[in-house]
């Protein structure tokens, strides 16, 4: 059994400047190791105060018992506004309550069995595009995880012209968007300029562009009575139960683009890091291959019912597993509305609390083994206790992700379409480093070997 690699950590004490120069580069590994037992820690900074929260009686305070207290911290914004402009992932207060009441309805009771034919088609264009040998996963998830969104929201598949450059666009603009910029650090005024590469802001433009023409197509098709029955149709006719409003063409833009970067960046990343686990531990991957055998007989044709996810439980608990160890978003940062007291230590208003999904699932106060990869876990009686407190993938409370279950779905779709065809062994040499920018990725992308399963089907 291989260890799940882990970041380096930086000492307890380190200079200011090195410190903001490591953040540059990532997250994870500007953070000590003595966060994964700390109750809390404090960071202060000449225009800021951070404390991070690792128990989970100060983590359900700030997420589910008083949210209105604990809103999404404006300096979140600052490096993605010229992307996802009003969205609902930065939004607060009365905006952002109208945005969910309006997206919500997309992602509940029978839609997501609704979307499931859009995914079966995703999932087979996927595994006529693998090959045998070596291959950088991320990228292939990356490819998997956008056709997915593409046909569940749109009814189109990645190979659409217009969806082709969406793709390319969102991969221009990770690389070149910077994680910190000096907004992030010292409030501004909404007035001040801020200051983006060119790069950054050229491919954000491009992207919103491509994201308006279909949008504004969508909403032709709308009023022609001629839309198809998507995600996208079904957001965009949807009134606010409160004000019979729907999203304006603009708005939805906005959605749109927080839709494509939560659902194919996020999924991604977790599902790169899934088949990493599962390639080095090879007598799981043997269980789990066995169970991916259910789809056979579907392959090549039409979608199965939406119930077969549910004969395989080994490969959900596998990518339970996979999100502890490797959350795709690994901090979740709030603001305080006003003064309070954590610890006993005084916060300002406008203080930011930092709930780290990354370091709750490896809580070394919570779990058993917390770095070590053990999905079988998810089948014993105290785990229940330690997801409750401990496990924080998709946040939790009213800002809970509205597209866990399509997430899941997705993940185990996928997931098992690999594995019934295809045996995968981690490239030696290559052992991922994980980095954290817009979501947690491999410094140098996860290389795996693919393999024809001589066993599969028999």
């Amino acid at each position: 059994m291989t260890r799940p690699p882990m970041p380096d950590h930086r000492p307890d004490r380190v200079p200011l400047w090195r410190h903001l120069a490591m953040f540059r580069r990532d997250i994870l590994s500007t953070q000590p190791a003595r966060l994964y037992r700390a109750k809390m820690a404090e960071v202060k900074l000449p225009f800021l105060q951070s404390v991070m929260v690792n128990t989970p009686d100060l983590v359900r305070l700030v997420l589910q018992d008083r949210p209105q207290d604990f809103p999404k911290s404006g300096r979140v914004r600052e490096g993605l506004r010229l992307l996802l402009g009003n969205s609902v992932f930065v939004t607060n207060g009365a905006t952002w309550a109208r945005q969910r009441r309006m997206i919500d309805p997309a992602f509940e009771g029978g839609r997501l069995r609704d979307t499931f034919p859009a995914m079966w088609a995703a999932s087979e264009a996927m595994a006529t595009r693998l090959h045998p040998g070596e291959a950088e996963v991320e990228e292939v998830m990356s490819h998997a995880a956008a056709d997915v969104i593409f046909r569940t929201l749109f009814s189109v598949p990645i190979e659409d012209t217009t969806a082709s450059d969406v793709y390319r666009g969102f991969r221009a603009h990770q690389r070149s968007s910077p994680i910190l910029n000096i907004a992030a650090l010292i409030p501004l005024p909404d007035w001040v300029p801020r200051y983006f590469p060119r790069q950054t802001r050229e491919t954000a433009a491009h992207i919103r562009t491509l994201i308006t023409q279909m949008t504004a197509a969508r909403m032709a098709q709308i009023e022609a009575g001629t839309a198809p029955d998507d995600l996208a149709t079904k957001i965009m006719t949807t009134r606010d139960p409160e004000t019979g409003a729907t999203f304006s063409t603009e708005e939805m833009v906005d959605q749109v683009a927080i839709f494509f970067l939560a659902g194919h960046e996020t999924s991604a990343s977790a599902l790169a890091w899934a088949l990493y686990l599962i390639a080095t531990h090879p007598d799981w991957q043997v269980r789990l291959r066995s169970e991916a055998q259910v789809l056979r007989p579907h392959l090549g044709g039409a979608a199965p019912e939406f119930g077969l996810l549910r004969q395989l439980p080994l490969i959900r608990d596998t990518f339970r597993e996979a999100l502890r160890l490797y959350p795709p978003v690994p901090m979740l940062v709030r603001e305080t509305a006003g003064p309070e007291t954590f610890r006993g230590r005084k916060l300002g208003q406008g203080a930011q609390v930092i709930v780290s999904p990354w370091h709750m699932g490896r809580n070394e106060h919570i779990w058993d083994d917390p770095h070590e990869f053990r999905p079988e876990r998810w089948q014993q009686e105290g785990t229940r206790a330690c997801a409750r407190d401990a496990y924080l993938p998709f946040s939790a409370g009213p800002r809970v992700c509205p597209g866990a279950g399509f997430a899941m779905a997705e993940a185990v779709l996928i997931l098992a379409r690999i594995l019934c065809d295809w045996q995968v062994t981690p490239v030696a040499g290559r052992v991922p480093v994980p980095v954290a920018q817009l979501t947690v990725r491999a410094k140098d992308g996860i290389w795996l070997e693919f393999g024809k399963d001589s066993g599969a089907g028999s």
